[in-house]
């Protein structure tokens, strides 16, 4: 079974950068669609960006676009995340997800495995 462990997160200055990993195990993540969501306390689950399996196709939420790069590594079985240019509104919990049909999505119904979660906080 497929299970899905996110790290990489923090405390971080607006402006800064972080990168966060999605490291599976049970199964490879080749034949996946990986995203990455978001949470803010009080507010809904939100997608960031996504990668398809022929890791060509990407996709960003418009707040992160020119700032945030998806990437996946075969080697690891991880899928990362560099967030750059960190704003406070970047703030919440972020969750790597998979989706059995390849292609990914922003939004949360395609995907069947979630992580646990990491917390990203950007203060100064």
């Amino acid at each position: 079974q497929l299970h899905l462990v996110e790290s990489g997160g923090g405390l971080v200055q607006p402006g800064g950068s972080l990168r966060l990993s999605c490291a599976a195990s049970g199964y490879s993540l080749d034949y996946y669609g990986i995203g990455w969501f978001r949470q803010a306390p009080g507010k809904e689950r939100e997608g960031v960006s996504y990668i398809a399996r022929d890791d060509w196709t990407t996709g960003h939420a418009d707040f992160v676009k020119g700032r945030f790069t998806i990437s996946r590594d075969t080697a690891k079985n991880t899928v990362y995340l560099q967030m750059n240019s960190l704003k406070p509104d970047d703030t919440g919990v972020y969750y790597c997800a998979a989706d059995a049909s390849g292609w990914g999505a922003l939004a949360v119904g395609p995907y069947d495995v979630w992580g646990q979660g990491t917390q990203v906080t950007v203060s100064s």
